[in-house]
């Protein structure tokens, strides 16, 4: 339920807001753990934002990836909801899941979930499947927790993603454009803001004037306005944005230009 904050807010960000807002963090499916709010393109656009960078949360349990995709392609309406598709590098047929991605579903990035998949960033497999994804001009988001460990079932305890291997990584892959979904400011260490072909949304960027204390930072033309929804209720990124002191340039950054150049 939102809370009598968040909906008092609301109307004032309603004010200000730029026209186009882009939602980099976005779920549909199944989570295992709760049940989650019904969330869709039309409870998106009631709350003002405009398109979803949209994911399917059945791809970090399931191992039938392609169908995992093709219901995802079929759910989103390609104008609201843009599908991003999973892709799972230690099952056999990743790269036939990769290729349809692109050319079945005319996808523009895949989302990766290394800590549910079972690698590493240091190993090969992701090297590998990062070049691939570059030679096809796919985007990479690469989600870092998709829930605190303190809250998470106990027989599923899954930790972050060890992002120290990743500026070596894309040292070598200058072309590849990477995104960071659910990094809080602990887990951007200070070696990662070196990397000009890395993005970040703040979803999980808590705090008094989180979003404008990560500018301090981070490079605005880097940072992306993102939910988690409907894991996390939207309002809770809208709120960021508006309790932050942003300027008229930074907002539009935030919410439309950095998410579009990312996807090139």
């Amino acid at each position: 339920m939102q809370t009598t904050a968040a909906l008092a807010a609301l109307p004032a960000w309603a004010d200000v807001r730029p026209p186009k807002v882009i939602d980099a963090n976005f779920y549909l499916g199944r989570w295992p753990f709760r049940e989650l709010a019904g969330m869709d393109a039309v409870a998106l656009q009631a709350r003002g934002i405009t398109q979803a960078l949209t994911g399917s949360l059945d791809g970090l349990f399931q191992r039938d990836v392609a169908r995992v995709n093709a219901r995802l392609a079929n759910s989103c309406d390609g104008k609201v909801l843009l599908p991003v598709g999973t892709v799972h590098p230690l099952l056999p047929d990743w790269r036939d899941d990769l290729k349809r991605c692109r050319e079945v579903h005319g996808m523009k990035a895949i989302r990766l979930h290394p800590n549910y998949h079972g690698y590493t960033l240091a190993d090969p497999i992701f090297s590998e499947l990062l070049a691939a994804a570059t030679d096809m001009k796919l985007a990479v988001q690469m989600v870092v927790q998709l829930e605190d460990e303190r809250t998470q079932y106990p027989l599923v305890q899954v930790k972050p993603v060890d992002l120290k291997p990743l500026p070596e990584v894309l040292r070598n892959q200058e072309q590849a454009r990477v995104m960071l979904l659910n990094a809080n400011a602990t887990l951007v260490a200070t070696a990662l803001r070196g990397c000009t072909n890395l993005w970040m949304d703040f979803a999980m960027i808590e705090g008094v004037g989180g979003v404008e204390n990560l500018l301090k930072a981070w490079p605005l033309d880097k940072v992306c306005f993102g939910t988690y929804a409907p894991v996390f209720y939207p309002e809770s990124s809208l709120l960021k944005m508006q309790e932050s002191e942003l300027s008229t340039t930074q907002q539009v950054a935030l919410t439309e230009g950095n998410v579009t150049m990312f996807l090139g």
